[in-house]
């Protein structure tokens, strides 16, 4: 089945963000995106809409829709709060994730190590997003997973803003460590080593004092 035209913009504008291409700051021109996905600007609006209440786009009054442009502070805030909420996430995933839960997400570490072997770093940024939504959802906890939801979409941007192009997001075993403490009930070790997991993705971000100029939206937003 198709995807939906505003699932496609949220995602190529996601991608374009993890991949370095699309900057803080960047002007997303409703009639720039509707002529390069050959949609009505309807489409264009509601995939926007989608962004800002995930606070990756900020929506200004008489000026249009701009990517988000995050500060030291704001990325200290989210971690701190994925920190807290995921820790409980952990708990609960350990408690309750079933058989299938732990294939679904041993399934899902294959993905990402094979992005990752293939040096798609939008992929790996997606599929490491994917991978702790995954995990709310293991945890079986609604009002907790739409809040981590959207934590993971906002530290999604942080990361592909500044996090270095030419470093590892996370080490290659962590999220697999971590699914063998859930996997061995073990809600301490599991704990710890999601902790441990996202300061070691907050050490990463480097805020410079200017970001790069970013190219035309035709050129940063290539369809295939």
């Amino acid at each position: 089945m198709d995807k939906p035209l505003e699932t496609i913009i949220v995602d190529s504008i996601l991608d374009a963000i993890a991949d370095q291409r699309l900057r803080a700051g960047t002007k997303l021109g409703e009639q720039a995106l509707s002529d390069l996905f050959r949609c009505n600007r309807a489409h264009v609006r509601r995939a926007l809409a989608t962004l800002t209440a995930y606070r990756v786009v900020d929506h200004l009054p008489n000026r249009g829709a701009f990517v988000a442009t995050p500060t030291p502070q704001d990325a200290r805030d989210i971690f701190q709060a994925r920190r807290a909420i995921e820790r409980v996430i952990c708990r609960n995933a350990v408690n309750q994730a079933t058989e299938q839960d732990i294939a679904d997400l041993r399934s899902h570490l294959a993905q990402e190590a094979a992005a990752k072997g293939q040096g798609n770093r939008p992929a790996a940024v997606r599929l490491s997003r994917g991978f702790h939504v995954l995990l709310g959802r293991v945890g079986r906890n609604p009002v907790l997973s739409r809040y981590l939801e959207e934590l993971t979409m906002q530290s999604s941007l942080i990361i592909g803003l500044y996090a270095s192009a030419h470093g590892t997001l996370c080490a290659e075993d962590e999220h697999a460590r971590l699914v063998d403490a859930i996997e061995a009930r073990d809600p301490d070790a599991a704990q710890r080593l999601l902790d441990e997991h996202l300061r070691h993705i907050e050490a990463g971000i480097e805020f410079g004092d200017e970001a790069p100029p970013t190219d035309m939206l035709s050129a940063v937003l290539k369809r295939s």
